[in-house]
C-alpha cells in the first residue's frame, strides 16, 4: 500500500514523499504547488533539479523554475505568468496515496492554483488534477497549463496523426505551431512519418519550441533508458491556446519541458476549470533513430 513520509529533497525542506513500492512522487510544500520528484524506486529522478541560481527577474520579484512540475495559466505573458510561487502552500492529505496542494490567491491576477496528486496503489501511474479558480471581480480568459521540466540529455517524442492516403482525405489533420525563434533546420529536430522528436543538447543553447493539437493524447520523454509518458485529453471542437495547441515542448541547452494544456475558457468570478494528466514510467527502454524502433520498443507500452 502507498504511504506518505516527510523528507528533505535537495534544497527543498519538508517535502512529502508518496511511495507504493514501485514509484515515488516527491511534493514540495514550502513552494508551489510543485512536484519536484518522480522516479521508480531505486532509480534517478526523471525531473530536472535546478537550484536557486536559476531565476527569472520580473516586476513582481524573482521567479524560479526549480525543475519538476508546475501549474500555470495560458496564454503566456510577462510578468503575469511568472508570478513568484516561493511561499508555502496549503497541504491537505486526502488519504495514503493522494495530496491536495493549494496556493494563496495571486494578487495581480485573482487566480488560485491547486493540484491534487494521486499515486495509484500499484505500478507507476500518477494522476494530477490541475485546478484554476478565478477569485477576481471580472471574467478571465485562460487555460490550465501543466509544465514539466525533465532531466536534460534525452529526447521528446510526439506522435503524428495516423497516416491516411491523399485520395482518402483531403483535409488537414491537426495544428502545428511554430514560434519566431523555432528553427526547423536545427539538428535537434527529427520529423519522421509517425513521430516528431526533439533532442535535448547541452552544447546548443539556442531555444526551440513547437506546439501541436495532439489528438493521440500522449507525449513521452526518453532519457538513458527510462521512458516518461504523459497522457492528457484532446476535446474535439474546443478552442486551445496558442492557435490550437494542447501540447507544447521547449528546449534550451539541457533545459527541456513537456507541456500539456486544457481548452481556453472564460472563467467567471468564482468559477474553476480542471485539467488532468496521467504519468507513467518505464525502465530499460531502448530505441534507435527510426520510427520503426519506437513502434516496436515502446509504442506497446503506451497503448497498454
Amino acid at each position: 500500500m502507498p504511504d506518505i513520509q516527510r523528507v528533505d529533497f535537495n534544497q527543498h525542506r519538508n517535502c512529502l514523499l508518496i511511495s507504493n513500492g514501485t514509484a515515488e512522487v516527491i511534493i514540495a510544500t514550502e513552494i508551489g504547488p510543485r512536484i519536484v520528484g518522480y522516479r521508480l524506486v531505486g532509480k534517478e529522478n526523471v525531473f530536472a533539479e535546478l537550484g536557486a541560481n536559476s531565476v527569472e527577474k520580473t516586476e513582481f520579484g524573482e521567479w524560479h523554475p526549480w525543475g519538476g512540475h508546475r501549474l500555470w495559466h495560458s496564454p503566456e505573458a510577462m510578468p503575469r505568468s511568472y508570478y513568484p510561487d516561493d511561499i508555502p502552500v496549503q497541504v491537505e492529505t486526502i488519504n495514503d496515496n493522494s495530496v491536495k496542494l493549494t496556493e494563496a490567491v495571486e494578487p495581480p491576477t485573482g487566480i488560485q492554483k491547486e493540484m491534487k496528486v494521486i499515486l495509484h496503489p500499484e505500478g507507476s501511474r500518477v494522476t494530477i488534477l490541475h485546478k484554476l479558480t478565478n477569485h477576481g471581480i471580472w471574467p478571465v480568459e485562460l487555460a490550465p497549463w501543466a509544465l514539466t521540466i525533465v532531466r536534460g540529455g534525452g529526447t521528446v517524442i510526439i506522435p503524428n496523426e495516423p497516416f491516411v492516403p491523399h485520395s482518402d482525405d483531403l483535409l488537414p489533420a491537426r495544428t502545428m505551431i511554430l514560434w519566431k525563434f523555432t528553427d526547423l533546420g536545427d539538428p535537434r529536430w527529427t520529423f519522421g512519418s509517425k513521430y516528431i522528436r526533439l533532442q535535448s543538447d547541452g552544447t546548443r543553447p539556442m531555444p526551440q519550441k513547437i506546439g501541436v493539437g495532439n489528438k493521440q493524447e500522449w507525449a513521452a520523454y526518453l532519457g538513458e533508458g527510462s521512458l516518461f509518458v504523459k497522457r492528457f485529453p484532446y476535446v474535439e471542437g474546443e478552442a486551445y491556446p496558442d492557435d490550437g495547441c494542447n501540447f507544447e515542448t521547449f528546449t534550451e541547452g539541457l533545459f527541456t519541458e513537456l507541456e500539456s494544456l486544457g481548452p481556453l475558457c472564460w472563467l467567471q468570478p468564482g468559477e474553476s476549470t480542471v485539467h488532468v494528466e496521467d504519468w507513467f514510467l518505464f525502465d530499460g527502454v531502448k530505441i534507435d533513430e527510426t520510427d520503426e524502433s519506437i513502434d516496436k520498443n515502446f509504442l506497446p507500452l503506451i497503448e497498454e
